[in-house]
């Protein structure tokens, strides 16, 4: 059977854990991280409890006295190990305010953690690229809250229904000034020649883990990593993208619309700076 934890405590996933008046659940008030362990170790573990602790300072949150990261950490290996996935697994880790029908009711911060066996394809790049395109009905704001990893990721949930109504592996989400935000659980990257740029923070993309892994090791190397704006028109004009989040680390992209993308400069970067994340 599998478990859970809540506030430190194990269950089986399958007992009821949440009241209806839980504030995740109604207002979408809440973050979460989705995180990756391999042979019982998180990968880019820092970077997840940072981001992590920096939207919660910034939600406002009261932090239980034992909510600490080391201890965080103990909790998840203890509930990958319960589920039998230490040695590769996918958890999602949940913080929510407490139950209340006010908006400003509390700041009482509980959370949950998740675990499930991953497929070894999750530390291989894809054999075949994907397919996408633009999410047409939805403009992300541009704001202090556009880099969270937000419990209330309806638009993201729509995008994906669009990308699965159309047969497309993906959406590309856009910001309300038109420009590339992200996708729909992944960060935007596209590559010409040595030059590759991704969307800024300010540009409302999410603050993804492996966007940050990534663009610090590609700055400190041969290419020319730059952060910006990213139009409709670089889709069409570049010669490879990929979109990257902690799980996958990378899939390259091999079609947007009328345009196909190559990917050697993409399976370069895997090779030199992801595959060791993985070793």
């Amino acid at each position: 059977m599998n478990h859970i934890c809540l506030n430190g405590k194990l269950f089986p996933a399958g007992k009821p854990v949440l009241m209806a008046a839980n504030r995740g659940y109604r207002y979408g008030d809440g973050l979460f991280e989705t995180m990756k362990m391999i042979n019982g170790k998180v990968i880019l573990a820092n970077y997840h409890f940072e981001r992590l602790f920096n939207g919660i300072k910034l939600l406002q949150f009261g932090i239980p006295s034992l909510f600490k990261v080391a201890n965080l950490q103990k909790e998840i290996l203890a509930v990958c190990k319960k589920n039998k996935c230490e040695g590769l697994a996918r958890i999602r880790l949940s913080v929510f305010r407490g139950d209340g029908g006010l908006y400003d009711e509390t700041k009482n911060l509980h959370y949950l953690i998740e675990s499930w066996p991953a497929d070894k394809t999750v530390n291989q790049l894809n054999k075949n690229g994907l397919t996408i395109d633009i999410f047409p009905d939805l403009q992300k704001t541009c704001d202090v809250f556009s880099n969270l990893k937000s419990a209330n990721f309806l638009p993201y949930v729509m995008a994906a229904q669009y990308a699965k109504a159309h047969q497309l592996n993906d959406s590309i989400v856009s910001n309300v000034k038109g420009k590339i935000a992200d996708a729909t659980i992944a960060n935007v990257f596209l590559v010409k020649k040595d030059l590759i740029i991704t969307p800024a923070l300010t540009e409302g993309c999410v603050n993804g883990v492996m966007r940050r892994y990534l663009v610090e090791k590609l700055k400190g190397s041969h290419f020319d990593m730059r952060e910006g704006v990213v139009t409709k028109n670089d889709l069409e004009t570049f010669d490879e993208v990929f979109l990257t989040n902690a799980l996958y680390g990378i899939k390259w992209v091999g079609q947007f619309r009328n345009k196909k993308y190559e990917h050697t400069t993409t399976l370069k970067i895997y090779e030199e700076f992801l595959a060791p994340l993985y070793l």
